[in-house]
């Protein structure tokens, strides 16, 4: 593990050393905590590069984010530029590759308070849906930040509906060009960060309309600022669309265009071709020009999402062994608040989420690998695979993310509400996850059509390659599986295959009853959309299920691999358990429903729910400390190494502008209304 001394010397740090009570709960080491970093890292080789960025970062000055909390919005928005520029400039001095981790564990030691983030997610649209020859064009100017280029989808009047997107590309056969039109108010591009003020260029979504026909969505690269002077071009109109609950830093922005001409080159065409006389030539299935959304998505688990509820549940678990509150005998001193069950019961299921959370993402990453390459290469068949995981992890990991975020704000009381505790930053970050790139419900019925397909096609798949004719994440669909669970007390329920079982017969018995429901409403006279509509409810609960059933699926296959660490699998077993049984008491309806669990073995799966909260207690310091996040990362008065909670919280208070400036409002209103008072005395 990194010294405490590198940790600590990070952040602004009281005089006194490592407090006591936090010191306390690292000196018994039941694991060992430098080796689950480097799992959770996946290498020593990498820790060690990861430290040795953040060393080069925060040595920094000019990369510091200590102030953020008392910055405006246009101090937020310059700071991060200037950190942005900074960085891109350490990577060209030392060499960093564009393409390699040294980046990405930059932008995690900056807490992603970075500009240009967009630009970033232009660059994989552009690597996606771009011919060689595009990539060849586009890619090194945007590489080198000659041209900074946004990526604009949503819409002021639609978002995760892309069919309905309205901005117009309409070719011109007579000069070979692309006429970009925002025919209404609501087909105004709104909120694509690096578009208010940052980029020159725009990927703009829009409806192509070729021959007559519309075609459906398409990618086109629009210059909309001057090369020159930033101004911007004629026909566009852009700006910044104001405050926001966070991402102050970004500078999202609007855009509207109004028959601004590009050449026909600037459409994207790795998936389809519009020729010169306007014919239009279809290279791949119409989900094909989804693929740029699939690959931000599953970038965002592992390097925005799931590291902000780590961070969440480091803060909050190290201020509660630093807190003390009531006593749990009368003659005993206060207690640390995580000695509360009430206290682990809050904390404790985010905590094994986010390593649930980090083992999924790793396993969709290595998926998504395996498939990218061949769809680019226009062999889409585990594209809708692909498509329904990606949907699904992000709008699952999202929405727990929320959740786990939130909780642990509450949990650390008063001081959780100030933004120097560095909650709730995190907390308004996370939800906007739930947004973005999708909005969660919509992710979720699209993993329900998914669904419904997969189960009907295990149906009229009969035999023993019924199984694996089906997609591998849906699988379990074609196995019959125990109608009974055989849990007899209630250690059985901390048998990973027991409770695997359970969440697989379950996900499979709602997706069963999600396509009842569906057929028996279009037997009965109503058509298809309008059944699907009517089923919806029930098609996001089984969606729901089958997302969290493949958490635990991958948390337990991630145990499967540490037999050579016994000591780290053990702890790492207590939270898998943990999250399993943390789903089974939430959704325990779904488990009575049909039998399969009887309601004197829920009582046994809460027995064993509530010994793993005795048992996690032990190690939860030092399961956040694998988390090795530093101070200047971390950015919380309540989560610093050290543990001097207080110190820190009353020294950041004092850097307030309210207490270091004049107070207008006394010598205009407080001084005129107290002394008004005085001729009455």
């Amino acid at each position: 593990m990194g010294s405490p001394a590198y940790r600590v010397s990070m952040g602004e740090t009281p005089s006194r050393g490592v407090h006591p009570d936090i010191e306390s709960e690292r000196s018994v080491r039941p694991f060992n905590v430098e080796r689950l970093t480097n799992l959770l890292d996946g290498g020593a080789q990498n820790t060690a590069l990861r430290r040795e960025i953040e060393r080069i970062i925060q040595s920094d000055q000019t990369l510091s984010v200590k102030d953020i909390y008392f910055m405006t919005q246009n101090e937020r928005y310059e700071a991060a530029v200037q950190k942005a520029c900074r960085v891109l400039m350490l990577a060209q001095r030392l060499g960093w590759p564009e393409d390699g981790l040294e980046l990405k564990y930059a932008y995690r030691a900056l807490s992603g308070d970075m500009a240009f983030n967009i630009h970033r997610v232009f660059q994989k649209a552009l690597e996606s849906l771009g011919s060689d020859e595009q990539i060849a064009k586009w890619g090194p100017p945007s590489s080198q930040f000659q041209i900074i280029v946004t990526y604009a989808q949503t819409e002021l009047g639609h978002g995760t509906y892309l069919q309905g997107l309205e901005t117009e590309a309409t070719y011109d056969a007579a000069t070979q060009e692309f006429v970009m039109h925002s025919p209404t108010l609501t087909a105004t591009k709104w909120w694509p960060g690096d578009l208010g003020r940052s980029a020159t260029h725009a990927l703009v979504q829009a409806q192509l309309i070729c021959s007559g026909a519309r075609q459906g969505m398409h990618a086109f690269i629009v210059p909309i600022r001057s090369l020159k002077d930033h101004s911007p071009l004629p026909g566009v109109t852009v700006g910044d669309i104001g405050p926001k609950m966070d991402f102050e830093h970004t500078d999202n922005g609007f855009l509207r265009l109004d028959h601004v001409r590009i050449p026909r080159e600037n459409m994207l065409n790795r998936f389809a071709q519009v020729r010169p006389d306007g014919t239009y030539v279809k290279l791949g299935t119409p989900q094909s020009n989804y693929l740029s959304m699939v690959v931000v998505r599953v970038e965002l688990l592992l390097g925005e999402i799931v590291p902000l509820l780590q961070k969440a549940c480091c803060i909050a678990i190290r201020y509660s062994v630093i807190r003390h509150q009531s006593r749990l005998r009368p003659s005993d001193p206060e207690a640390k608040v995580l000695d509360y069950q009430t206290q682990q019961q809050k904390l404790f299921p985010p905590l094994a989420s986010a390593y649930a959370f980090h083992f999924l993402a790793n396993n969709l990453l290595e998926f998504f690998r395996h498939s990218y390459r061949a769809i680019r290469d226009r062999d889409f068949s585990l594209l809708p695979e692909l498509h329904a995981l990606s949907s699904g992890m992000k709008a699952l990991v999202s929405e727990f993310c929320a959740q786990g975020t939130e909780a642990c704000r509450r949990a650390c009381g008063g001081h959780g509400f100030s933004k120097l505790s560095g909650l709730p930053s995190l907390v308004t970050k996370v939800t906007a996850s739930c947004t973005y790139e999708g909005e969660n419900t919509v992710l979720y019925l699209q993993v329900a059509r998914f669904l419904v397909k997969t189960y009907l096609q295990a149906q009229t798949s009969q035999g023993a390659g019924s199984q694996r004719s089906l997609p591998q994440s849906a699988a379990y669909l074609a196995t019959a599986g125990v109608p009974r669970c055989p849990a007899r007390k209630a250690a059985d329920f901390l048998r990973p295959e027991l409770y695997s079982e359970a969440w697989a017969h379950t996900a499979a018995r709602l997706i069963k009853d999600s396509v009842h429901h569906l057929q028996t409403l279009m037997e009965s006279g109503v058509d298809r959309q309008d059944a699907w509509n009517q089923t919806t409810v029930i098609h996001l609960q089984a969606a729901k299920a089958h997302c969290y059933y493949i958490t635990v699926k991958s948390f337990v296959e991630a145990l499967e691999k540490l037999e050579n660490e016994p000591a780290i699998r053990q702890a790492l077993k207590r939270l898998c358990d943990l999250h399993a049984l943390q789903g089974i008491l939430t959704n325990a309806g779904d488990f009575l429903h049909d039998g399969f669990l009887s309601g004197a073995q829920v009582d046994m799966a809460r027995t064993a729910y509530m010994d793993l909260l005795r048992l996690i207690r032990k190690d939860a310091i030092l399961l956040t400390d694998a988390f090795d996040f530093t101070d200047q990362s971390l950015n919380s008065a309540l989560g610093c190494y050290d543990g001097n909670v207080y110190e820190r919280l009353f020294q950041w208070a004092q850097k307030s502008p309210t207490n270091t400036q004049g107070n207008p409002a006394y010598e205009k209103y407080l001084k005129p209304l107290l002394q008004s008072w005085r001729s009455k005395l």
